[in-house]
């Protein structure tokens, strides 16, 4: 999930683990223990684009990391305090909370996690975009509110607890909206008669009405859109070529699979310009549709001076934000055309 997502959910483990001790101390060293798994994007500023992309969501994000970093991090700020409200235990308790619910949450997500690293394994439910108002708005409410009374005052637990409570209910109704949006694009493929090797359903940006599916047919993927809000149950399927075989030589390079790998098998090839692109169907399009044939995540594939095959992100115009996110919502309401 986002930073501000992350922040709040650690600041609310954070009270219920030892703010009746702390008071809002426990909230701030909550927020910064839901933040320090993210750390590892900075290995963008030290590698390359792929190598950063692997070890986003690794080690930082496993059971393994919790458990090491948390009396760590617990005796150090036990010695910033002194015992004086709370000892290492407690502060230790409050850290690993605080550092497990990140990846927990996270596995929630398209993206997923490696929660159980060093296993080469990515726990992803893929129920909630990675930025959702409706699960961070009423929680970070409910946490600010929390802050503003006494922590021995009983009814800063009840608010703290009521934003755990609401958060958790609404992670609860995406899967079950997952549940029922799968069986709806399913349907719709048996009764267009399109034969279909696997499929995998997810919601679409900053809400939880719109879903879409990437099926994988044998010579190609299709994606398809549905709103909780659409009038009828028929899905129009776009279709995208593998066009596997436009890698040539290239696919004998071993940085294609670790990006195959990468993109967990659902990928395109693309030319456009004599510029060979790997584009990542797993997080959806830059748009909607057979005309947004744009991914969130490609990679321009080239040779540099030494003849080293490298991957780089394509680049992704902001001012295509606003008139996508127009399109995106009139989906929501069902808006089909």
């Amino acid at each position: 999930m986002d930073s501000l997502t992350q922040i709040v959910l650690g600041a609310a483990v954070g009270e219920a683990a030892i703010g009746k001790k702390v008071g809002n101390k426990a909230m701030l060293w909550g927020a910064i223990a839901g933040t320090i798994p993210d750390l590892d994007v900075l290995s963008k500023l030290f590698t390359d684009n792929v190598t950063a992309n692997e070890l986003h969501r690794g080690f930082s994000h496993s059971i393994l990391f919790s458990v090491i970093m948390a009396p760590v991090l617990g005796w150090l700020i036990a010695k910033i305090y002194k015992n004086k409200e709370a000892n290492w235990k407690d502060w230790t308790k409050l850290m690993f909370l605080g550092l497990f619910t990140h990846p927990i949450l996270d596995a929630f997500t398209t993206w997923g996690t490696q929660l159980f690293w060093p296993l080469n394994y990515k726990v992803s439910f893929k129920n909630i975009f990675v930025v959702d108002p409706l699960y961070t708005i009423p929680f970070l409410v409910l946490v600010i509110i929390t802050m503003f009374y006494k922590r021995t005052n009983p009814k800063r637990r009840k608010i703290n607890n009521l934003g755990i409570i609401i958060s958790s209910i609404y992670m609860l109704i995406t899967l079950g909206l997952k549940w029922y949006t799968y069986h709806k694009f399913k349907l719709s493929l048996e009764s267009q008669n399109i034969v279909y090797k696997e499929i995998q359903t997810k919601p679409t940006p900053l809400n939880s009405l719109l879903w879409t599916t990437n099926v994988e047919t044998e010579h190609s993927f299709m994606i398809g859109y549905y709103s909780l809000l659409d009038e009828d149950d028929h899905i129009d399927f776009s279709e995208f070529p593998k066009n596997h075989h436009l890698l040539g030589e290239m696919k004998n390079d071993p940085l294609i699979p670790r990006l195959i790998t990468l993109s967990e098998g659902w990928y395109t090839i693309e030319k456009v310009q004599n510029k060979t692109y790997f584009n990542d169907l797993r997080f959806g399009q830059l748009g909607m549709g057979a005309d947004a044939s744009r991914f969130v995540f490609s990679y321009e594939l080239y040779y540099d001076a030494n003849g080293e095959l490298k991957a780089k992100e394509r680049e992704r115009k902001m001012e295509e934000a606003s008139p996508m996110l127009k399109k995106l919502f009139a989906r929501v309401l069902g808006n089909k055309s």
